[in-house]
């Protein structure tokens, strides 16, 4: 449950909406033909339900983001399609930019992934650069690192800058060896992310020791990484945008979009139409059903947070993560709670995921407790959600292929939100006429190498 405090506000009573409906019934059947004689898929996200159980965040107090209903009909420069963390750092970018920005979600705001999100925030990708070097070439690969490290520094600066309040500390992240790099692999890795510019130090077991007290093989220390909470995060960049003038509106069901070169249409499911120059999905995992996907997957996760306990945690209180497939991932929060998450599995529906959450929580309490022994691992909190995944550990951000003036934000892997403030950057470039020197890298059609 969220507190009172945490609720987004409504603005119109919502007896409105049932007026809103009888008055547009006529049109949106007459839409809705249109739509299927012109072939325009109907109910354009694929919905999912994103969390479920109970997320940690709900023991901290939201501030509350005021929200419209859709009553009538919408014209702007931009839609953003979402109401999270990804469309947040959209919508202020391009309100920034100066542009007319109409927010809309299926839900209030704040209420799908995000809220799962266990905010480890990381340069490091997923796909170590020695493997993802394999895949892309070396220099596309670095390219991604450095520019994972740029979005994460551009994303605290920004944060700062915006006097957002959400708990941002820095941190070290502690890498162990796992069944991905073993600590021979760890040391090429090091050398890898070094030559590139990107400062990692090694950690032989008996150095891990000394300085974390955890036993393991060997681990890699890298500075820079930031803890925040999530939804204190995308709350403040979407009241920044509200606040020079974007408009958010819930619920806002996109229905049928079509696009063209003069625009783009959208009929919701409300009734209204919103018509704009530009059209920018950020639903996250609810992938829109316009986009082709190739080599995208869903993934299930489960998370725990334990009681406060700050005299128990670990020195630096670092981010500890594994070279593993599934990983386990651990922070701590401003309180001392320790968040810990992993056994991650392919996503098959939300009522087996759901059901897992009792075991799950189970095994990561005794994964948590092998490795800091010292820790109360009982947990007060157990979630699970959805996060995406694909064959090279890259977002897709850009053009939507074969539909004109209509834009894709999927922020997926491990580095989510780090992805969301790249993709905020590339997306404002796209939409002003600027260059971003890495939009190659994250677009969904890639252009062939020349030999």
């Amino acid at each position: 449950p969220i507190p009172p405090s945490g609720h987004s506000q409504r603005i119109k009573p919502a007896t409105q909406q049932c007026q809103l409906r009888r008055r547009y019934a006529v049109r949106l059947s007459h839409t809705r033909l249109r739509a299927l004689e012109i072939g325009i898929s109907k109910l354009i996200t694929r919905t999912k339900n994103l969390r479920t159980g109970k997320a940690v965040w709900a023991a901290y107090r939201t501030p509350s983001i005021p929200f419209e209903p859709l009553v009538r009909d919408v014209k702007a420069d931009v839609i953003v399609v979402g109401a999270g963390i990804s469309g947040a750092m959209v919508a202020e970018e391009l309100s920034e930019a100066g542009l007319e920005v109409a927010i809309v979600d299926r839900r209030a705001p704040l209420q799908g992934s995000t809220s799962a999100s266990t905010a480890l925030l990381q340069y490091d990708l997923d796909s170590p650069l020695t493997i993802m070097a394999r895949q892309l070439g070396f220099d596309d690969a670095a390219r991604a690192w450095r520019r994972s490290k740029l979005g994460l520094e551009s994303l605290a600066a920004k944060t700062s800058a915006l006097d957002i309040s959400c708990d941002l500390v820095r941190r070290h992240s502690v890498y162990l060896d796992g069944d991905i790099l073993d600590a021979d692999g760890l040391e090429k890795e090091q050398e890898a992310r070094n030559r590139i510019g990107l400062r990692t130090e090694f950690l032989s077991a008996a150095r891990l020791k000394e300085r974390y007290g955890m036993i393991r093989n060997a681990a890699l220390e890298v500075t820079d990484s930031v803890a925040v909470n999530p939804r204190k995060l995308a709350a403040g960049f979407l009241l920044k945008a509200l606040e020079r003038g974007a408009k958010l509106y819930s619920p806002a069901t996109v229905d049928t979009v079509e696009a063209g070169a003069r625009g783009v249409s959208v009929q919701t499911a409300e009734g209204p139409v919103l018509r704009a120059k530009k059209l920018v999905f950020a639903t996250g995992y609810e992938i829109p059903k316009i986009i082709k996907l190739k080599g995208h997957q869903i993934f299930s996760t489960w998370a725990i947070a334990t009681r406060p306990q700050p005299a128990n945690l670990w020195p630096g209180e670092a981010f500890i993560w594994e070279a593993s497939d599934p990983y386990l991932y651990i922070r701590a929060t401003k309180d001392g709670r320790v968040i810990c998450g992993g056994e991650d599995e392919e996503f098959v529906d939300e009522e087996k995921r759901d059901a897992l959450i009792e075991k799950k929580a189970k095994t990561l309490s005794a994964k948590l407790g092998k490795l800091l022994p010292k820790l109360d691992t009982t947990a007060e909190y157990a979630w699970t959600g959805c996060f995406g995944g694909t064959s090279n550990q890259m977002p897709s951000i850009g053009p939507i292929p074969g539909h004109p003036n209509c834009y894709g934000v999927l922020a997926f892997g491990g580095n989510g939100i780090t992805f969301s403030r790249i993709a905020a950057e590339v997306i404002r470039a796209y939409l002003t006429g600027k260059d971003d020197p890495e939009a190659d890298l994250f677009a969904f059609e890639k252009k062939a190498k020349r030999p």
